[in-house]
C-alpha cells in the first residue's frame, strides 16, 4: 500500500482527493493523509517518516510554501526511504518548475489536476 500525504492550505482538496481514489482506498493500493499547510506537513512526518512513500504538495501556501517545505523533506528527512515529492501549483511558468527541480522534486504537475494522469504517474511509482 503506497501511503500519499497531500499537502494543500485548499480545504475542498480533501474531498475531492478521497473522492477521486474512492476505489484505490477501497481496494487498499493508497492510503491518504493530508495536511493544510507545510508546517503541519512537517509534523506529520516527523511522527511517520518511515511510511510516507509520496507527498503531493501546493506550492503557493501562506505561512511556509511548497518550495520552503521541499527544502526541509530534502535535508530533514534523508533516511531512507526518502518520499518522492511531486509539487503541485495553479502557475505552471517554467521558473517554478525550475526551482522546484533544483529543491529536489520528483514531479510537477499544474492545476486543476488531471486525476488520470495523476494515477498513472502513481501507479507507475507502487
Amino acid at each position: 500500500m503506497m501511503k500519499i500525504l497531500v499537502v494543500d492550505d485548499e480545504l475542498d482538496v480533501k474531498d475531492l482527493f478521497l473522492q477521486r481514489f474512492r476505489r484505490e482506498i477501497r481496494n487498499a493500493e493508497f492510503q491518504l493523509a493530508f495536511a493544510n499547510s507545510g508546517e503541519e506537513a512537517l509534523k506529520y512526518l516527523a511522527g511517520h517518516q518511515s511510511e510516507v512513500i509520496l507527498i503531493l504538495s501546493d506550492i503557493n501556501m501562506p505561512g511556509m510554501s511548497g518550495f520552503e517545505l521541499l527544502r526541509h523533506i530534502r535535508t530533514d528527512f534523508q533516511a531512507p526511504p526518502s518520499p518522492v515529492v511531486m509539487m503541485i501549483t495553479a502557475y505552471g511558468d517554467p521558473d517554478s518548475q525550475q526551482q522546484a527541480v533544483e529543491l529536489g522534486a520528483n514531479d510537477f504537475l499544474t492545476k486543476p489536476l488531471d486525476f488520470t494522469v495523476l494515477k498513472q504517474k502513481l501507479h507507475d511509482l507502487a
